[in-house]
């Protein structure tokens, strides 16, 4: 959701790499379903293994509960943002998490743009 909010407020200003340390086989269907309710689609979206080589190159790395799983490098930009996994969720709860993710990304962008 995080990537899908990036990409829509962004656009092309920033390139979006999104990755988890144990990532599902698919998308989470109510995640989905819930980013499609304010226009944004994420059914082209596959899942992807979070590399080092994906946090070396990039500039900001969002986490979300990875713990020791993620490498770190120094000089680079972390923020973990305590959310509710989604995974297994009703709707009400997931639009929660996709409203609270658009707030951080709205501030992200902004910090982002500026930079």
């Amino acid at each position: 959701m995080a990537a899908g909010w990036l990409r829509h407020l962004a656009g092309e200003t920033v390139e979006v790499r999104s990755a988890g340390s144990e990532p599902r086989d698919q998308l989470n269907p109510v995640a989905v379903e819930a980013m499609q309710e304010v226009g944004i689609d994420i059914t082209t979206a596959v899942p992807q293994l979070l590399r080092t080589e994906t946090v070396q190159d990039s500039d900001v790395v969002i986490t979300m509960g990875c713990g020791d799983a993620c490498p770190i490098f120094p000089g680079k930009r972390y923020e973990d943002w305590a959310l509710t996994d989604p995974a297994g969720q009703p709707i009400e709860v997931v639009r929660q998490v996709r409203d609270d993710i658009r707030t951080r990304i709205e501030k992200l962008a902004k910090e982002l743009q500026t930079a």
